[in-house]
């Protein structure tokens, strides 16, 4: 027990990273009903983004003043790809059958993929991410590394950030107007494709912030962090309700702390000894939501068919 409070902070940070990301695939998904599996690539790309910016600045240039630097490097990268497979790969597929759109955003997820190991300097191997020098801060009992307390911000700003754009601005409600019924929506004057993109945009932007929140935790970015990461917070969304923002959120909150308690303590329990550790932390997570799901298989915010009947 008194190692509690240091798993749920452990928790909490990392779904925070898999929430930002999750919303990018949640608000893709309530608007077209696409499940955008390039987003996991989006991710990484923003984290290589924010790692140019740090390289090109100049020597002892302190973190903290590059930090909001190298956020708008990696938000302008990934919403450059986000909004780009948008118009390219997916706007022509729209009236397309489903599958077709989900087989491109596999097949976008492999090319974005291999043109990082292949053009970027060394992608080879992991590269560096700078690290905030110091150690770690005491909250609630809970020792918290320096980097860690980016995504323990970022994350809530985030979110309130969107839900005043979403319901608060004209834009906002139009997301909401196309995310109910495209075609009315259109008839009363919206302009559908321009908030399909500011939906790809934002979700692009929220996971170049995640990206930046796992360089600074990690020490690290690579051109695989997005494959795994990308299918948590894809397990994120659909654990909370897929289409619901504040869902994706929570849902990677649940999922992280899920994970950080099963690796902790799974294996004090007895018989279970072999079932412990980071190395089943992931079956554990697939494993809750399974059960989630057979309980409730819309999810933890998700409506039901007939709430909105």
């Amino acid at each position: 027990m008194n190692e509690l409070p240091q798993q749920l902070a452990n928790g909490l940070i990392l779904g925070a990273m898999y929430g930002l990301i999750a919303i990018g695939y949640t608000m893709v998904y309530g608007i077209v009903q696409l499940i955008n599996f390039a987003h996991g690539e989006i991710f990484m790309v923003g984290g290589f983004g924010a790692l140019t910016v740090w390289l090109v600045l100049p020597e002892g240039f302190g973190l903290g003043a590059a930090v909001p630097l190298m956020i708008i490097g990696g938000v302008l990268v990934s919403v450059a790809v986000g909004t780009a497979a948008e118009r390219f790969a997916y706007r022509p597929l729209r009236s397309a059958p489903r599958l077709a759109p989900l087989i491109t955003a596999i097949g976008l997820s492999i090319v974005l993929q291999q043109a990082v190991w292949m053009w970027y300097p060394d992608a080879k191997k992991d590269h560096p991410f700078p690290q905030f020098h110091g150690g770690p801060v005491e909250i609630l009992g809970a020792n918290i590394q320096r980097g860690d307390l980016f995504v323990l911000i970022a994350a809530p700003l985030c979110m309130l950030a969107l839900g005043f754009f979403v319901t608060k601005t004209r834009s906002g409600r139009g997301m909401q107007a196309t995310a109910q019924d495209p075609d009315t929506a259109k008839l009363m004057g919206i302009n559908t494709d321009r908030i399909i993109v500011m939906a790809f945009a934002i979700g692009a932007a929220f996971a170049a912030i995640a990206a930046v929140a796992y360089g600074l935790k990690n020490g690290q970015v690579g051109f695989r962090m997005g494959f795994l990461m990308g299918l948590k917070a894809f397990t994120a969304a659909v654990l909370g309700g897929i289409g619901n923002i504040y869902g994706a959120m929570l849902g990677g909150i649940v999922l992280g702390v899920a994970e950080s308690l099963a690796t902790g303590y799974i294996g004090d329990i007895p018989g279970m000894d072999l079932f412990g550790g980071g190395a089943w932390k992931d079956v554990w997570a697939f494993a809750l939501l399974i059960l989630v799901l057979l309980f409730r298989p819309q999810g933890l915010l998700g409506e039901r068919v007939a709430d909105r009947a």
